[in-house]
């Protein structure tokens, strides 16, 4: 009998010794695959797991659906269980939704959250986790996380949510649909042309609010055209006099005809090129005229365009920005010099008349005609539209090099860059507890 017991006692002990000292509780387990958690946030931007649904109350869940919803932003709330597991979290949920956006986390009493660059920049993600790090409670860590970050990041929200009605077709039936489709691809084509077709009504409105300015600005120049005191046939005339005359005719013509033509806000550029080669050829002619020494290219008056060329450089500081030399008209330098404000060009935005920096992405196009592409980002730098121009985003919806890219809220499936949602969970300074460490001499 003790040698029986003797053996079991060994056997037992073998067992203990065999077990991982750390092995995982039973919940790891029988966690909510991320396909279901992916299949939640395709329809609803708020996902709250039942095992952690004492994190945060029905009522709050909806509070900041419909916050999020209401910004029109792509980001996307996940609350789940503190023992959910974390490898490779954010770069399996994101390829499994398939949404371009900005992804939060909770486990338990952490956060974090990772998202696309082009949405929202790396160390803008780690410098809002942080911000939030030290809230314990989930609703007030979420709800202040969703203000900071609708009011930073940029996209839109995705087509498959909340959508009451399309067609006709209900979103039950939409999303029916979309389930049965899915397993040959049809669900993801689905969701790429709903995305395409608001795009497209997105640069049509762009192209409508354009289609306002260039006019007047066409408009300007015909005027100015029509004041010029000069005939080919005059006393004095030479031929170069008539060949400027010729081009700016001719860039009154190709802007208008341009205009015509257009169909993308990214058109637009060639009309406002057209409209500067025209402005410059008649201040040659100008100066043919007068006797004075024919002016250098420069670009226009970075206020107004319509001032015509620049004669030379202004400090000028915009509005909380940085200063920069602008390229401005004579007008504008003298007003400059004597501390007064210069002339500018104001257009309409969704928030009335604005600068035409500070109006919106639409505008970029009608500015890049004007200023250039290389030139303009760096005159723009610290404004709205300055922004805008280095997202990759942008240059997709609104901009003129033709480059094609996934947008906030696109669907782009597997395509995306995994070192955006790279790392383990909690290395950007989500999780609770710990020194923040000073701020890096930055700010």
């Amino acid at each position: 009998m003790k040698v029986k017991a003797a053996v079991l006692l060994g056997l037992a002990s073998a067992v203990l010794v065999l077990l991982p000292a750390n092995a995982p509780p039973a919940r790891s387990a029988t966690a909510t695959s991320l396909t279901t958690i992916a299949q939640a946030l395709r329809e609803n931007p708020v996902y709250v797991d039942p095992a952690a649904r004492d994190q945060l109350s029905g009522q709050d869940e909806r509070a900041l659906a419909d916050r999020i919803e209401n910004a029109d932003k792509p980001l996307f709330v996940a609350v789940l269980p503190a023992d959910y597991p974390t490898a490779s979290l954010f770069q399996n949920l994101r390829t499994a939704t398939g949404i371009t956006g900005l992804y939060a986390i909770r486990l338990g009493t952490r956060f974090d959250a990772k998202a696309d660059s082009r949405v929202l920049p790396g160390t803008a993600v780690a410098n809002l986790v942080q911000s939030v790090r030290g809230t314990a409670e989930a609703g007030t860590q979420l709800t202040d996380f969703t203000t900071r970050a609708l009011t930073n990041m940029s996209g839109r929200a995705p087509a498959t949510w909340g959508s009451p009605d399309d067609g006709g077709v209900s979103t039950a039936g939409l999303v029916t649909a979309g389930g049965v489709l899915a397993a040959a691809g049809g669900g993801a084509y689905l969701l790429v042309r709903r995305t395409r077709r608001r795009k497209e009504q997105e640069r049509q409105a762009a192209l409508d609010r354009l289609r306002v300015v260039v006019d007047e600005d066409i408009t300007a120049f015909g005027e100015e055209l029509d004041r010029l005191d000069f005939h080919p046939a005059e006393n004095g005339a030479d031929d170069a006099m008539r060949a400027d005359y010729e081009r700016a005719l001719d860039a009154y013509d190709t802007a208008k005809s341009a205009m015509a033509a257009a169909t993308r806000p990214d058109d637009v550029s060639a009309v406002t090129r057209a409209l500067e080669d025209g402005r410059f050829s008649l201040a040659q002619l100008a100066a043919r005229r007068e006797g004075r020494p024919l002016p250098e290219r420069r670009p226009p008056c970075f206020f107004d365009p319509r001032h015509g060329p620049s004669t030379t450089d202004a400090n000028w500081t915009p509005p909380g920005g940085a200063p920069r030399q602008v390229p401005v008209c004579a007008a504008d330098a003298t007003r400059l010099a004597d501390g007064r404000d210069p002339v500018i060009r104001e257009v309409d935005s969704d928030y009335g008349r604005r600068p035409y920096w500070e109006a919106g992405p639409a505008y970029g196009p009608w500015a890049g005609g004007y200023f250039g592409g290389g030139l303009l980002p760096g005159l723009l730098v610290g404004t709205m539209l300055g922004g805008l121009l280095t997202t990759p985003s942008y240059a997709s919806d609104f901009g003129t090099s033709g480059e094609q890219g996934y947008g906030g809220g696109d669907f782009s499936g597997a395509d995306f860059n995994p070192g955006d949602f790279g790392g383990g969970f909690g290395d950007g300074g989500g999780d609770l507890g710990g020194g923040g460490g000073d701020f890096g001499g930055d700010f």
